[in-house]
Order: structure tokens, then sequence, then C-alpha cells
């Protein structure tokens, strides 16, 4: 085991609230006196960068072609060359502050091309394990406490690395039934690919996201995820808020937000909560 904690959001299904969740909990593990970095591998969105507001500077970076390198460099072949030119700046020039307390290495549109060109390489294990070592050799010098990974809503070459790398997965899920047997389907591929690569990947917090107390089906699709992971579950439900949605669209999350209706602070309290747990359990 590395000194840093890791863990990456991952679902097969876009739309579930894995970069919310990757920003709030960010937000909330700084909140709990841990130096934290996001990295974001969910494609040429950018979708953290903007939760952060910090997406018009990099996007002037990569209208300049002053956007190398990038996360997507460090899974290519000559990554330990340019690192070895370049430095500490090869990794320091990615580092973004979000001015609510973690660091971001945001996503690049060239993680778009990436799952092919992995796609060609021959041996599984080189294919899969390219982020593991360069947060081995590069982000674990930096001595973050905690390291999240925000992955496509896709199984690929590139979700492949990050669960690798990560080890931990968090998934948040709302009330339905798509959604618990894509859950379901993660949990088969978490033991598949642990018992195939004899990596130990676990399974680590299932959030239930958007949810709205007041249905029945809400609650009945509750107590099917609190009766199918008993262990797994987050001990705080994340209630549908458009708060979230008008935060992210001024470039914050709740935390920085004034939002002051019942579902953002209990949001706020649920995050809070669901990262102290995440730390219990890691």
């Amino acid at each position: 085991m590395t000194e840093t904690l890791r863990a990456a959001t991952f679902l097969d299904k876009g739309g579930t609230g894995k970069t919310t969740t990757v920003a709030h909990l960010g937000v909330a593990l700084d909140r709990l006196g841990r130096d934290v970095l996001l990295i974001d591998l969910a494609g040429k969105q950018a979708d953290l960068a903007k939760n952060f507001g910090v997406w018009d500077e990099y996007r002037e970076r990569i209208e300049e072609e002053d956007d190398w390198p990038n996360i997507s460099t460090v899974f290519r072949e000559q990554w330990g060359r340019i690192a070895g030119k370049l430095g500490d700046e090869a990794v320091e020039n990615m580092i973004f502050e979000t001015g609510e307390g973690p660091d971001l290495i945001p996503a690049h549109p060239g993680l778009d091309g990436l799952d092919t060109e992995l796609n060609e390489i021959e041996e599984t294990e080189r294919r899969y394990s390219r982020l593991d070592e360069f947060v081995d050799e590069y982000i674990e010098p930096l001595d973050y406490d905690f390291v999240f990974f925000d992955l496509p809503g896709s199984t690929n070459n590139v979700s492949y690395n990050g669960l690798w790398a990560a080890r931990n997965v968090v998934v948040p899920v709302e009330a339905g039934p798509f959604e618990a047997r894509q859950a379901g389907r993660l949990r088969d591929d978490v033991r598949r690919i642990s018992d195939t690569f004899e990596v130990d990947l676990s399974l680590a917090m299932l959030i239930l996201n958007k949810t709205d107390s007041r249905t029945r089906l809400s609650e009945e699709f509750t107590e099917e995820y609190e009766d199918e992971y008993p262990n797994v579950v987050a001990p705080a439900q994340v209630p549908r808020s458009q708060a979230v949605r008008n935060a992210a669209n001024d470039g914050e999350t709740l935390f920085a937000s004034n939002a002051a209706t019942g579902t953002a602070e209990r949001a706020r309290e649920a995050f809070m909560e669901n990262a102290e747990e995440l730390l219990e359990r890691l």
C-alpha cells in the first residue's frame, strides 16, 4: 500500500453524478484536513475544471498550444523522456489550484483518442498500468493525502487504467432499475479484474445520489441497494437539489455557494458525512 489514499468514481453510465461527487467529496476531504488532488480523466469536456471555475484559463492554454504536457501525455511511451527532460515542471505545470482547497489536473482533449492507442498495446498489464506507474513515480512524491480520479462514463482502456491506479471505487447511483443493473455489473467487473490481474480492487462506497424521499419508488430502490450492498452503501444519501446544478454553472461547489435551501444544506452535510466514512473505509 502507498501512503497516499486513492479512489475513483466510476459507473458505466453517464449522468449519475460522478463529477459532482468527486468535486464535493474532494472539497469535503480538504475540509477534514487532507491535501487532495483531483485528476479528471472523463474526456475533453473538462467538467471538473468547469465545476471549479478554472476552465477559461485552461482553455486559453489549449488554444495557445501551451498545454503540453497534459494528463493524456502520461499514458504514452514518450512520457518518461518528457519527464526526464522537464523534471518537476512536467507535473507541476499540469496542476491547477481550484480555490476551494483541492488541486486539479484537468481533462484534456487528447484523452478522446487514447482508448484506441492503448488498445494497440498487446500486453494487457502494460495497457492498464500506465496511470498507476505515473501516480507511483510522479504524484506520490508530492505528498498528497488523497488522490481522487473522475473516470469516463463507459468501460474502456482509460477507465481500466483509472480503476487499476485507484484500487478503490466510489459509485454514485440514482434510484432506478438500469442503475441497479449497472452497479451489479460493476461489482462483477471489480471481482473479475481483481482475480485476473491479482490486484486488490474493491467497491469502497456506493452513494445513493439525487434521491427524493417523497417518492415511494426512491424508497423501494433504496431498500434494494441496502439489502444488496449492506457494507458498501454510504451512510448519507445526497438529495436532488437544483442548487448543485446552479453552483456548477457558477464554477463552484455547494461548499462555496451561498445557496440556503434545505436540499442544499442536506447535500453539504451528506458529502461531509460520506467523506468521513470514506476515510475510515480506506
